[in-house]
């Protein structure tokens, strides 16, 4: 019992060192404006297309899960981060959309150089999700990037599909992320899609349909991934409001309505469903706990101080 408190208060003083020059104003003398830029940004990017929403969002939690937040998914090379088969779902637009702000804001003679795009990844996070109906939130800036990115390094560093409470819980706590927080930013899956290959097992087994899978949306999704269908056929993950961020997700999982089973299983497993039960009948409790959690998400393995680069093409190191 020792052990595992003095590991734990290792991770929590480890975790709290990293981000504690992490602030609000961090860019206030630097490039004032640049919170207004990179939203100006992404709103031109998100009325071109949707899906800049569900991909930015995305693209911020891949990037923070396997080498902290810091912009490393962007970077582009021969053993690259974004080409692991873990990361192949990504869509570009999320990228994209870091891209174009990066290119906003450099555009400014006095930020030019000075704002890294794992903070604008972070700002453009928090302004799509604005954007689709979400809470707005202040964001934590000064992190700097990185200039490693492999293949390698994704390797069981993200949840899967078919993972159950115990591992979710797991995955998450090692960076300081809590079961709640899991399943607030499990409800980041009420916008965006996936694909027919990810969920296949639950509506074609030898078994049958999923059990814990409503039947009737079973047999739908059963017509929207016909057995030989290209797997890559995308499907919304929120059938009810697929566009908008809000607690239908919660909603949706207590009627059986979970894509993945690492959805379903938030609310089959009982030391999970009350936080899903509130979640899905209180919009503003979903909401504070989200902003909570994408707080805490932004903050692990940052880069501060003179650590990493600010850098000039988002896709590649200086």
């Amino acid at each position: 019992m020792k052990k595992q408190m003095l590991c734990f208060l290792f991770l929590s003083l480890f975790i709290a060192s990293s981000y504690a020059q992490l602030r609000q104003n961090f860019y206030q003398n630097s490039c004032p404006n640049v919170e207004s830029i990179v939203k100006s940004a992404v709103t031109k990017k998100f009325q071109q297309t949707f899906v800049t929403a569900p991909a930015t969002l995305r693209l911020f939690f891949h990037d923070c899960f396997v080498r902290g937040c810091d912009a490393s998914v962007i970077l582009a090379n021969a053993n690259a981060e974004k080409d692991h088969h873990d990361d192949l779902s990504l869509a570009g637009d999320g990228f994209d959309t870091v891209i174009k702000a990066k290119a906003a804001v450099d555009s400014n003679p006095g930020c030019r150089n000075k704002v890294s795009c794992a903070d604008i990844l972070a700002l453009a996070t928090r302004d799509v999700v604005a954007l689709t109906g979400g809470p707005s939130y202040k964001v934590e800036l000064g992190r700097r990037d990185g200039r490693i990115s492999t293949k390698k390094s994704v390797q069981h560093k993200l949840p899967h599909a078919d993972f159950n409470l115990d591992q979710l819980n797991t995955m998450f706590a090692s960076h300081g992320l809590s079961q709640t927080d899991m399943i607030a930013l499990s409800g980041a899956h009420t916008l965006g899609f996936s694909h027919c290959g990810q969920f296949k097992k639950r509506i074609y087994s030898k078994a049958g349909i999923d059990r814990t899978l409503n039947r009737q949306y079973a047999l739908q999704l059963r017509q929207m991934c016909p057995v030989n269908v290209d797997p890559r056929i995308a499907i919304n993950m929120d059938p009810t409001t697929p566009q908008t961020f809000d607690n239908a997700y919660f909603k949706n999982l207590e009627q059986g309505k979970g894509l993945f089973s690492s959805d379903q299983v938030l609310f089959t497993d009982k030391r999970s469903r009350p936080t899903v039960n509130l979640f899905a009948s209180n919009n503003n409790a979903f909401n504070q706990a989200f902003v909570n959690a994408m707080t805490k998400l932004g903050r692990v393995g940052v880069l501060t101080g003179n650590q990493g680069e600010i850098r000039r093409d988002c896709t590649r190191v200086n």
